[in-house]
C-alpha cells in the first residue's frame, strides 16, 4: 500500500467518526433545553500529521463519499458556553457545519427607553427558529481578502450576541453611525422596520450575565467577541483594524469597544455577501410598513408584560403611549394614545419581512384593520401617526414641499436649543407668523462641542405625507455667534424658503383645521458650508447634503401655531388677541 494511501486512511478514518450526531439535539426535547449541551469531544484530530499539496490532490479524487471535517472540540463548547446561560429561551443545535440558534430576537432586559431618534418601530417578536435560525460557523475560515464594514454590510446583521439578538452594523442603513445620532436605547438597540429590536453597539451589558472570562457575542463568520478585555482581565494588545487579534490561548477573536466600530469592524474570516449584507440569514416577520421618524420626540418607558406591551414617550409637553397586544395568529392590536387621552386602535396582520426588516414587497396589501375611539379630527392626529392612507392635502399648503430623504443629524444632548419667546411645545405667537409681523422668533444655543467653526439654523415642517416644507434657511453664522435677536438680518447666509422661493424667512400661516408643528434646528459644524451658485439657490436640502459631513451635533426646537384664534374664533377673538396662547419663556429642549 501506498504511503500517500495509508495517509488518507487515517484521515478518512478521523473525518468520518464525527457524525452530525454528536453535535445536535431536537430542539424542544426538554431533558437537553434544561440542561448543558453535550458533544462528544473523543475524537480529536492527531497534530502531528502534515498534509502536503499533492496529497489533498490526491484526496479530493477519491472515491469515497465527501464528509465534512469536524470542528476542533474548542468551538462548539465556547459557543454553547456562551449561549447556554440564557437557555431555555434561546435553543441551540449544531451539525457538523453549523452552530445554529433559536431565538424570539426579544431581550430579557429592558427596551427602547432613551431613545431620540425614533422611527415609531416598536419590538415585536420574531421568528428565528427552525429553517429560520441563526447561523454560526462551527470551523470559521480565515478569508484570503478580509471584508470591513464600513459602508457595506448595512442591511442585516454582521454578529449574533449571546443572547439571541442579532448586532447590526453601527452604521444604519444611511450611513450614520446609531450610537452618535440618539437612535438606540440604553443597551445599545432599537428596531428596525420590520419591528425587529436588534443591536448597533456591543452589548457589554450581557458580562452581567456571561461574567468576563465568555464571548458576548459571535460574528458572522463564527469567530467569537469578547468584551474590553481578554478573559483573564487583561488589556488586549495590538488589534487589527477590525477591532481583533490572535492569541495562543483563544486564536483569533475580536474585542468591544467603546467607539466606532463597537464591535468587529470587519469579518477577518469567509463571508458571503449578497446585496449589502451577510447572506444567507433569518428574515424578520413583521407586520407594518416602516414609518417616518417623529421629530421631538424621546422614549421614557417601556413595560413587558407577554403578550401586552406599553411604550411611553414625550414629545413637548405632551406624554403619549403606544400599547400594543399580541393576538391569535400573529396578528397585532395596537392602541396609540395622544396627550389628551384619545385613542386610535389599529390591528395588522403579520407580513415576511427581508432580513433585519426589510421592506415590503411592491403590491402586498396593509393587513390594517382600522377602529377610531373618541372625538373626531377635530384636533390634532393622535400620534404616533403612520399615515392615514387617502387623506389629502389641505389646500392651499405651501407648493415648495418636496419629499425629504431619511436623515437624522448627531445628536448628543449636550448642545441646547431655545427662545425667549416660547417654550419647547408650545405655541409660537402670531407675531412670528403671516397672521402678525412675521418677525423671525429669537434664538439662543449653548454647548456647542469644541471645534465648532459656524452654525446653521432651519425652520422647516413635515406634512401628513412626509413631505418637507421650509420657512427659514440660515447658514455660515459665525462660531462666536451663540444668538439670534427678533427679527435678526445681517448674520450669517440666508438661503431660499419653499413658499415663495425668496431667501429670507417666510412666516408660517398654518392653513387647514388643527394645530401645525413646526420645527427649528440649529447645527454646530466643523467648518464652513461649501456650496456652488448663489445663495438664493441654497434649500432645505441643498443645505442638509452640503453640511451632512460637518454635522458635530445638533439641538431642536419644536412649536406648533394654530392660526384659529389669530383671525377670529368662535368667540370672535381677534387677531393676536386673547384667542392667541403663548406658553412660557425660556424653555429648553436638548
Amino acid at each position: 500500500m501506498s504511503t500517500k494511501f495509508v495517509r488518507y486512511a487515517r484521515v478518512a478514518s478521523l473525518v468520518f467518526a464525527a457524525t452530525p450526531s454528536c453535535f445536535a439535539h431536537s430542539i424542544g426535547d426538554t431533558e437537553h433545553d434544561h440542561a448543558a449541551p453535550r458533544y462528544d469531544f473523543t475524537v480529536q484530530p492527531p497534530m502531528s500529521i502534515v498534509m502536503r499539496a499533492n496529497d489533498v490532490v490526491l484526496l479530493a479524487q477519491a472515491a469515497a463519499p465527501r464528509a465534512i471535517a469536524a470542528p476542533t472540540s474548542a468551538q462548539p463548547a465556547l459557543l454553547s458556553s456562551a449561549f447556554q446561560p440564557f437557555a431555555p429561551k434561546v435553543k441551540t443545535r449544531a451539525d457538523g457545519q453549523f452552530f445554529y440558534v433559536e431565538s424570539d430576537g426579544m431581550p430579557a432586559h429592558n427596551m427602547m427607553v432613551g431613545i431620540t431618534a425614533w422611527q415609531q418601530q416598536l419590538p415585536l417578536p420574531q421568528p428565528y427558529t427552525g429553517n429560520n435560525a441563526w447561523r454560526i460557523p462551527l470551523n470559521p475560515v480565515p478569508a484570503q481578502t478580509p471584508a470591513p464594514i464600513k459602508n457595506r454590510f448595512l442591511r442585516g446583521a454582521i454578529a449574533l450576541a449571546a443572547n439571541g439578538i442579532p448586532i447590526f452594523n453601527p452604521q444604519n442603513n444611511r450611513g450614520d453611525i446609531s450610537n452618535e445620532i440618539g437612535e438606540l436605547d440604553q443597551w445599545g438597540g432599537h428596531c428596525g422596520r420590520a419591528d425587529d429590536y436588534h443591536y448597533h453597539a456591543a452589548p457589554l451589558h450581557l458580562q452581567s450575565v456571561l461574567g468576563k472570562d465568555k464571548p458576548i457575542a459571535f460574528a458572522l463568520d463564527g469567530y467569537p467577541i469578547y468584551g474590553l478585555t481578554e478573559p483573564d482581565g487583561t488589556a488586549p494588545t495590538k488589534l487589527d483594524a477590525f477591532n481583533g487579534h490572535s492569541t495562543p490561548a483563544l486564536g483569533y477573536h475580536y474585542h468591544a469597544s467603546l467607539k466606532y466600530p463597537y464591535v468587529n469592524g470587519g469579518f477577518h474570516g469567509e463571508v458571503v455577501e449578497r446585496e449589502g449584507q451577510v447572506d444567507p440569514q433569518p428574515r424578520a416577520g413583521g407586520v407594518r410598513e416602516a414609518l417616518q421618524a417623529l421629530r421631538g420626540a424621546r422614549i421614557t418607558g417601556f413595560t413587558n408584560q407577554a403578550p401586552r406591551y406599553s411604550l411611553k414617550y414625550e414629545v413637548g409637553a405632551e406624554t403619549r403611549f403606544v400599547n400594543y397586544t399580541l393576538l391569535d395568529g400573529g396578528a397585532v392590536k395596537f392602541d396609540f394614545v395622544d396627550g389628551r387621552g384619545q385613542t386610535r386602535t389599529e390591528t395588522y396582520s403579520p407580513r415576511q419581512r427581508g432580513p433585519g426588516g426589510g421592506d415590503r414587497p411592491s403590491g402586498e396589501p396593509k393587513g390594517k384593520d382600522e377602529k377610531k375611539k373618541g372625538p373626531g379630527k377635530g384636533g390634532p392626529p393622535p400620534p404616533p401617526p403612520p399615515p392615514v392612507r387617502g387623506e389629502a392635502r389641505s389646500p392651499g399648503e405651501p407648493s415648495g414641499a418636496v419629499a425629504t430623504a431619511s436623515y437624522t443629524p448627531k445628536r448628543t444632548g449636550n448642545f441646547t436649543l431655545r427662545s425667549s419667546a416660547v417654550a419647547h411645545g408650545g405655541p409660537l405667537p402670531v407675531e412670528f407668523t403671516g397672521d402678525g409681523a412675521g418677525a423671525t422668533p429669537p434664538l439662543e444655543w449653548t454647548g456647542a462641542p469644541a471645534g465648532t467653526k459656524s452654525f446653521a439654523v432651519i425652520m422647516d415642517h413635515l406634512d401628513p405625507e412626509g413631505r418637507a416644507k421650509w420657512y427659514w434657511v440660515l447658514y455660515d453664522i459665525p462660531a462666536n455667534v451663540l444668538s439670534l435677536p427678533k427679527n435678526t438680518q445681517g448674520v450669517g447666509t440666508l438661503g431660499n424658503n419653499g413658499v415663495n422661493g425668496r431667501s429670507g424667512y417666510a412666516p408660517p400661516h398654518s392653513k387647514g383645521p388643527g394645530a401645525k408643528t413646526y420645527n427649528f434646528t440649529a447645527y454646530a459644524l466643523s467648518g464652513p458650508v461649501l456650496l456652488n451658485g448663489a445663495a438664493a439657490t441654497v434649500n432645505r436640502e441643498v443645505l442638509r447634503a452640503a453640511m451632512k459631513d460637518l454635522i458635530l451635533d445638533s439641538a431642536e426646537l419644536t412649536v406648533t401655531y394654530d392660526r384659529t384664534g389669530a383671525i377670529g374664533g368662535p368667540n370672535g377673538a381677534p387677531k393676536g388677541g386673547p384667542g392667541v396662547k403663548r406658553g412660557p419663556t425660556q424653555a429648553e429642549t436638548k
